[in-house]
This record gives C-alpha cells, structure tokens and sequence, in this order.
C-alpha cells in the first residue's frame, strides 16, 4: 500500500485549502460575455438582468399588455354584438372566450375541418390576418339572411360559393368593427383577400411565426359556434406599441373615459324612433271592457307632452302637429339623464 502523503511537511496544502483556493478562483473568473441589444458588449459594472425565454411558447406580450389588449377586445365583442343584433334584426350573444399568443402552426391546428376561413387584410399593415367561423354557425347565418328563422342546421358542411359572397357582407362588419377598435394608430381598412374551406394547408405566416389569437363564442338563435381570429404579431405590433405609447403621453386614462368618437360606419346603422303620450292609469275593470268604437277621453294639452324614444329610451319631449299631409313631432326639450333611464311604463305608443 502507498504510504499517505505528509501534510505536516511544508508546502503540502491539505483538502479543506484546496476547496478554498478553487472557490476563491472561481469567484473571482470573468462571467460569460453579454452583448446587449444594441451589439455592445456589456461591461463588468453594468447593471445585468437574464430572464428565461421558453423558444417553444414565447410570450411577446406582457401583463400589462395583455390585460389592456383584452379591455380593448372586450369592448369589440360589446359592439360587433349589437351592430350583428340590429343587421341580422335578432339578438346575437357573443361573450369573449379566449385572447393570448401562440405559434401560427398551432393556431391553424387547432382550426375545424370542415370550416369557413375568411383571409383578410388590415391596410396599411402588413400581413394577413384569419377569421374562422363554425360551419354551422356560418350556415345558421346564411339562412337568417335569406329571410330564415335562424332555426341551426343538423351537421356542417363546406360552403358553397353563393352562401360564402352572402356570408361575406357579414364578415366585413366583424372586420370592420374589430380595425375600427384600434386607436392612436394608423386608420385601418379591413379588405377580404379570400375564402377556405380547410385550415390545414394555409400558409399566410411561417410556422413558428407569432399569432395573436382572439376567440369569442357566437350564439345566434339556437345555435352556438367559435369566431376566431388570429392576426400575426408583426402586423398588431405597431398598434401595440402606439397604444402604449398614447396611455402613456396621457396619463394612462381607462379607454371608457376617453371621448366617445363617431365613425363613418355608424352611419348605416338604423335605430327604433316611436313618439307616445302618458295617458295616466286606469282601472282593471275598464281596461277588460275595451271594445273597439269605444272612445278615451285624453288630458287637455297631451299632443304638447309628447315623448321621443330611441331604441326604447326616452330622449326628448316635443308638440305632435301636422307638416303638411303627415304628421310630425316638433323637438322641443332634451329630457335630463334621470327621465331617460328607462321608457315610460304606461304610453300610447304613436309611430
């Protein structure tokens, strides 16, 4: 057996200096290069920060971000509902379902087969972004335009091309409203590129390519389906950007308390107008009693209280007279915000 080393002789170190020696001379090695963004290499005494980045699922979007972008979307959901409500004159319940970010090949993994993709473009942006539709919702919407009941269709099917330029006016409000939701930006103008019917072979973006994917459940009579839309990240990056940018240059104010905005597109949206006179209570048994001949007698001065409604909210009180050989009613006074909080719960409606 080899005899042991001496470490009483001198010069000899035992193992509790040597682990001392190599941790002092790993404590005192330059770490590993950094280079920053901007290609300098970073210095000693700079200030370093290192965050993981999983290449796999990258998030490009913050908390903050994310939290803001999905008020904003939120509020596109709120709109396309009622635009689609008085368009298709039936009530459309869309709730937002899911917002985030993932891979342009997951995102068209996950479309249905068959569908109805809608290819679209944001000008000036660049790139093109898609909006799916359940196939049986997009049929179910079909039949509402053709004078339908909006009653579901049993199965999906693939659309034919006169359902998909039917479809197609509907698809331009969605697009309309969602380009319309962007502010500080550029003005967008949604355009249709193109239809598909199966999302496995598109090939818009690269694979690995980022998508900001939007999902909103649509209900439309009985029938319930997804809408999608996923826009490449490059192309909402600039809107990113120059939204923070605004909040920031304000204040950071809520999007509900900026300034309602009018848009041309509002113009072609129609709304209920009816006049109607408060004629007061009467009893049970007289209203049973009502034939037609019968003959009520009205308060002195009621054509002068007349009540203007909007979508059923009383708004203004005008005088009903003739123009003519029509009759008209004359805007007299704005009704204050608590006359308007609801309609009248007795009228004689008078269209």
């Amino acid at each position: 057996m080899a005899d042991r080393p001496d470490t009483s002789a001198p010069g000899v170190l035992d193992q509790a200096e040597i682990d001392r020696l190599l941790a002092s001379a790993a404590a005192s090695a330059p770490g590993p290069a950094l280079l920053r963004a901007d290609g300098r290499r970073a210095a000693g005494q700079d200030p370093v920060r290192v965050e993981v980045c999983d290449f796999r699922n990258p998030a490009f979007l913050s908390e903050a971000e994310l939290r803001r972008l999905r008020t904003l979307h939120e509020d596109f959901v709120r709109y396309l509902a009622a635009r689609l409500s008085l368009q298709l004159r039936m009530e459309c319940k869309l709730k937002l379902a899911r917002l985030g970010t993932l891979s342009y090949g997951k995102f068209t993994a996950g479309l249905s087969s068959p569908a109805h993709i809608c290819l679209f473009k944001a000008e000036p942006l660049l790139g093109v972004g898609v909006l799916d539709l359940d196939p049986r919702l997009a049929l179910t919407l079909v039949d509402r335009i053709l004078g339908g009941r909006g009653q579901a269709v049993p199965v999906g099917r693939f659309l034919t091309e006169i359902e998909t330029a039917l479809l197609e006016d509907l698809l331009r409000v969605v697009l309309e409203e969602w380009c319309g939701q962007w502010k500080g930006g550029p003005e967008l103008r949604a355009q249709i590129i193109g239809h598909e019917g199966d999302g496995r072979f598109l090939q818009t973006s690269p694979r690995d390519a980022a998508v900001l994917a939007l999902a909103v459940e649509f209900g439309f009579g009985d029938c319930t389906g997804i809408l999608q839309i996923g826009v490449p990240f490059y192309t909402v990056e600039p809107l990113v950007k120059a939204f923070e940018g605004r909040r920031s240059a304000e204040g950071g104010p809520a999007a509900s308390a900026l300034p309602p905005e009018w848009r041309a597109v509002h113009g072609q949206i129609n709304l209920p107008v009816r006049a109607e006179w408060t004629l007061g209570a009467l009893p049970l048994r007289e209203l049973a009693s009502l034939h037609v001949g019968d003959v009520l007698e009205l308060p002195l001065g009621l054509l002068d209280q007349t009540n203007v409604l909007l979508n059923g909210v009383p708004k203004f009180s005008g005088v009903v007279g003739l123009e003519g050989d029509r009759v008209a009613v004359t805007l007299q006074r704005k009704l204050p915000a608590d006359d308007t909080a609801r309609p009248s719960p007795h009228g004689h409606h008078y269209a």
